[in-house]
């Protein structure tokens, strides 16, 4: 089946051109995680539940149900009535508070119990010194901190691009240009994807950061501790724009027409694994690439 989404026309603001959150693996802990959930198995069921850098809070309460083993959709449901204790900021609403990190799950582990758990740890991480001085010397509050720290963990290809990443957010957001993040836009979608369509920059969305200026209003995933250390103390620079042209190739810019040619490239190498991919296999998709 041949994809027949039109190509863009105008150039994107995020990593890989337009890439998104994907999240296959992640760093938990300083730990190389293949799969997305990891339970070590007593004899009476799962005693620890592992959750990735990056996920969003809908992966965490299905990663909870399956350890308790509880019917799919009761950590959601008990999540508004946990009395978690969430920044104001947050109107109830936990993503980015649920930190990534190994939890105990014991034989009187309830879906409140182990969320509560979560929010208790990130409110410790959050509300250390340092973080707390990070954020008042970037001119913003923890839990914006936090947010701009969910989009870092969602764009930044490498843990040495962070940094980077972090500054480039910080720079727009001074200058008062749009995000133009793909990542915040798949969070608004429920959904992680490599293409990006101009239709999708203009749905109806506070987390439309083609649309909208400044930080969406909540967190799009819960980052991990280099995420924050990122948002904290990002790189020093100029860069406005960034695109990972390949893999351990991401080229940061403050030059509009350098950007240019970095996607124009980044096309190119698209087009190349696309029509390799289907000479490989005829019947795959084919790759589709940022105008």
């Amino acid at each position: 089946m041949v994809n027949k989404t039109p190509r863009q026309g105008k150039i994107r603001l995020t990593r890989r051109g337009r890439v998104a959150l994907l999240v296959t693996g992640a760093l938990v802990i300083g730990t190389a995680v293949a799969v997305p959930l990891l339970l070590n198995r007593g004899d009476d069921g799962p005693d620890t539940l592992l959750v990735p850098e990056g996920w969003r809070s809908g992966q965490v309460y299905e990663a909870v149900d399956k350890a308790l083993g509880v019917r799919k959709g009761t950590t959601k449901k008990a999540a508004g009535s946990a009395g978690l204790k969430l920044p104001g900021e947050s109107s109830g609403n936990p993503e980015g508070y649920l930190f990534p990190a190994t939890y105990p799950i014991g034989d009187q582990a309830t879906p409140k119990s182990v969320l509560a758990y979560m929010v208790e740890t990130a409110n410790k991480k959050f509300g250390a010194g340092a973080v707390t001085k990070g954020a008042d010397r970037n001119a913003v509050s923890v839990y914006q901190a936090v947010t701009i720290a969910s989009i870092i963990q969602a764009e930044a290809e490498t843990k040495q691009d962070m940094g980077k990443v972090a500054r480039v957010i910080y720079n727009r957001l001074d200058r008062g240009m749009p995000l133009q993040m793909d990542s915040t836009l798949n969070y608004a979608l429920n959904r992680s994807t490599l293409d990006t369509t101009t239709a999708d920059t203009k749905i109806k969305s506070p987390y439309n950061t083609y649309e909208k200026t400044g930080l969406p209003p909540t967190p799009i995933a819960n980052p991990g501790d280099e995420a924050v250390k990122a948002a904290l103390a990002p790189t020093a620079g100029d860069w406005l724009y960034f695109v990972t042209v390949k893999p351990g190739d991401t080229r940061f810019t403050a030059d509009y027409q350098e950007h240019r040619r970095n996607v124009e490239e980044f096309n190119r190498v698209r087009e190349s694994e696309g029509a390799r991919q289907q000479k490989e296999s005829p019947d795959a998709p084919k790759a589709n690439a940022a105008g």
